[in-house]
């Protein structure tokens, strides 16, 4: 059955209102045909991340993966509401769809299993997975500034490194994953696995923060070049990002017993600042 435009749209912010813990409150600051189509690429990048992170073997994954890059690439499907809502998105905006290559490379990274040597190669996945996000959102945000795709990407990392930061214990028990540097657990005298002292964890941890803190100060540069419902928009996402982040540098050994939130109320208050002010 072909689905219309707009209930393509209502289908992805129906996805985003229940998904999006923390972009929704960006998402819902943007006029109607930016929050639709933010909407819209929220929708197929959870698709992809709920593949990466599902329970089916790796080699489902990996084929489940191909299926959705080759959907992206082709005419979308007329009864896929999300792909109908990305098309839509991609035409009325300078979407560099190709972005959404990125995104899967890391979700195919994901389900191989793929552990990390370096920081520079926990920053090259980071880029994949988040960078490829707000160079996605840049394209429906819009600059004409040639540095704003490299903040946009930057500001992604950020915003990852603070997601591995506040995800470790369920990563480590719930998936197998270890996202942080092997060069860096050894420093610190943590096991490959992430077992070990909580002090060395906790250790790891405020150090990793520290950089994720870099990488928020660079991105944060790419609200200047952005109109003002849009830079309301990053600021609100960034800004909850950014507390999160904060808290679990104010307490980084919670992080290996419980997921570290912001609660709704400061989430709240983040938004409406932004929408006032346009700042994180």
């Amino acid at each position: 059955m072909t689905v219309s435009i707009e209930t393509a749209y209502a289908r992805c912010e129906e996805i985003t209102r229940r998904e999006a813990k923390n972009f929704s409150y960006g998402i819902r600051l943007l006029p109607t045909p930016k929050r639709q189509a933010m909407s819209a690429l929220y929708a197929l990048a959870r698709r992809i991340d709920d593949i990466g992170d599902g329970d089916a073997p790796a080699d489902e994954k990996l084929a489940a993966l191909d299926d959705v890059r080759a959907a992206i690439d082709g005419p979308p499907p007329s009864d896929d509401p999300v792909l109908v809502g990305v098309a839509d998105a991609a035409r009325r905006f300078p979407i560099p769809l190709a972005a959404f290559g990125e995104l899967i490379d890391g979700c195919v990274l994901d389900a191989r299993g793929t552990s990390y040597a370096t920081f520079d190669e926990t920053v090259a996945y980071c880029r994949c997975v988040a960078g490829s996000i707000g160079r996605l959102s840049l394209g429906v945000f819009g600059s004409s500034d040639p540095d704003a795709p490299r903040l946009a990407d930057t500001l992604g990392i950020g915003l990852q490194l603070t997601n591995i930061l506040r995800d470790i214990a369920t990563d480590r028990d719930d998936l197998g994953r270890v996202y942080l540097p092997a060069e860096d657990l050894e420093r610190f005298g943590c096991a490959r696995d992430l077992s070990g002292p909580v002090d060395a964890i906790a250790a790891l941890v405020a150090f990793e923060a520290q950089r994720a803190e870099a990488y928020f100060d660079t991105g944060l540069g790419l609200l200047g070049l952005l109109d003002r419902r849009s830079r309301a928009c990053v600021a609100a996402m960034a800004g909850i990002y950014h507390r999160l982040l904060r808290r679990i540098e104010a307490a980084p050994s919670a992080v290996t017993t419980t997921r570290v939130s912001v609660p709704v109320w400061e989430k709240l208050a983040v938004a409406g600042r932004s929408l006032a002010v346009g700042t994180a």
